[in-house]
C-alpha cells in the first residue's frame, strides 16, 4: 500500500472526515469510525510508518509520545477510574488492516481476557 491510499494519511491531510480528539505536530487522536468499546480512538504518528517493525532508532520519540499521549486523552475521558486498553497490532494475521501504525484505546465496557 502506499502513502496515497493510506486511510489514515488520508485523514490526517483532512481529505477523509475524522473526528479529532487531538493533534500537534507528531500525533493525532481520532474516533475510530468501527469502533469496538464505547471509547475505541486511535492514535497515530503523523509520519506513515506501516507497523511498530518499520519503526527506527529515528522514530523512538513517535512511540513514545503516542503512549504518552494515549495516557493524557484517558486521562481527559476520564478513563482512568475504571480502566482502559491500549492494543497495538503487527501484521493481517494480528488484525491490522491499515497499515498506518497506531495504538487503539479501548474503554467503557468490561474488556475480556485473553483478547481474540
Amino acid at each position: 500500500m502506499s502513502i496515497d491510499d493510506c486511510v489514515f494519511c488520508q485523514v490526517l491531510e483532512k481529505k477523509l472526515p475524522g473526528r479529532m480528539e487531538y493533534e500537534d505536530e507528531d500525533v493525532a487522536v481520532f474516533w475510530d469510525i468501527n469502533p469496538q468499546a464505547p471509547t475505541h480512538l486511535l492514535i497515530v504518528p503523523k509520519k506513515h510508518i506501516a507497523n511498530i517493525s518499520e519503526f527506527t532508532d529515528e522514530d523512538n520519540y513517535l512511540l513514545c509520545k503516542m503512549f504518552l499521549t494515549a495516557k493524557q486523552i484517558a486521562h481527559k475521558l476520564n478513563l482512568n477510574e475504571k480502566g482502559f486498553r491500549l492494543v497495538v497490532n503487527e501484521g493481517k494475521d494480528s488484525g491490522q488492516s491499515i497499515f498506518h501504525v497506531h495504538i487503539h484505546l479501548l474503554s467503557g465496557r468490561r474488556l475480556m481476557w485473553p483478547p481474540g
